[in-house]
């Protein structure tokens, strides 16, 4: 089975997120980059399926330079490949053109089954697994906490409000998943060592067959007009204790609308 898991590298929430003044794009310079974290969850159960079927796990990443960080921690959990989709002309593509752009290279890649995380910490559009369904028709099966395939049929059971559904769709498909579907595996010092070995394809947009004019930011759908910056945050209030700070504690609580 030829699985693609789909891949990003996003800021690391500990550290300040901010956008640029030009353009109005996430500055991914200000901030640490690190792995998506449901991807990870994604890469693991991709790795599950390959153990338990056979087959190849490749990763698929659409990002700047530095992108190369997450595609090799994926390939350090145990991957056997990698596709880096970089071309300068993908900045600042919105969810439209990024499935649009992944899409592509899927087709070039070709795939049974492609693996996803259910939403990105950055942009938590939640919509990528959707788009990529349709433009490459075939079956999505989201929100999924389990996966199997037996033969050409996988089987998914899907969070929902009310407990889980269990849908069936014939492969290829594409397949996003929940932090509940298992526990990631951490790359191993052999597995570090040998992803450092691993193949790694870079494509630009000729290379995948992506026409310049759905792709970058001059061509979203979608687009941050204006921001602003988070007003610092006041200094808070302190209540000492002298034999009526319960007291005092509930006026102010009170006085805040919280009881």
């Amino acid at each position: 089975m030829n699985i693609v898991v789909c891949v990003k590298q996003v800021p690391d929430t500990a550290t300040e997120r901010k956008l640029r003044s030009d353009d109005k794009t996430l500055d991914r310079d200000a901030a640490d980059g690190v792995v998506n974290e449901l991807d990870e969850y994604a890469v693991e159960e991709a790795l599950r399926l390959k153990e338990a079927h056979g087959g190849e796990v490749t990763v698929l990443s659409m990002g700047p330079a530095r992108a190369t960080e997450t595609i090799r921690k994926a390939l350090a959990m145990g991957a056997d490949k990698a596709v880096h989709l970089h071309d300068d002309a993908l900045h600042g593509s919105d969810a439209l053109g990024t499935s649009y752009a992944v899409s592509q290279a899927l087709k070039k890649i070709g795939f049974d089954l492609v693996i996803l995380g259910s939403e990105s910490t950055d942009a938590r559009t939640g919509m990528l697994a959707a788009m990529l369904a349709e433009r490459l028709g075939a079956p999505q099966l989201t929100l999924a906490s389990k996966v199997e395939v037996e033969g050409t049929a996988i089987r998914v059971e899907r969070i929902t409000d009310y407990g889980y559904d269990k849908v069936e769709a014939s492969l290829p498909a594409v397949v996003s998943v929940v932090e509940k579907i298992n526990e990631p595996r951490y790359p191993s010092f052999k597995g570090i060592m040998a992803a450092k070995k691993k193949p790694v394809e870079t494509l630009g947009i000729a290379d995948a067959d992506i026409a310049a004019d759905q792709v970058g930011l001059a061509n979203s759908w979608s687009e941050v007009v204006d921001f602003a910056a988070a007003p610092p945050r006041a200094a808070g209030t302190v209540i000492k204790d002298e034999g009526d700070g319960g007291a005092r504690a509930a006026e102010f609580l009170a006085s805040k609308k919280f009881i």
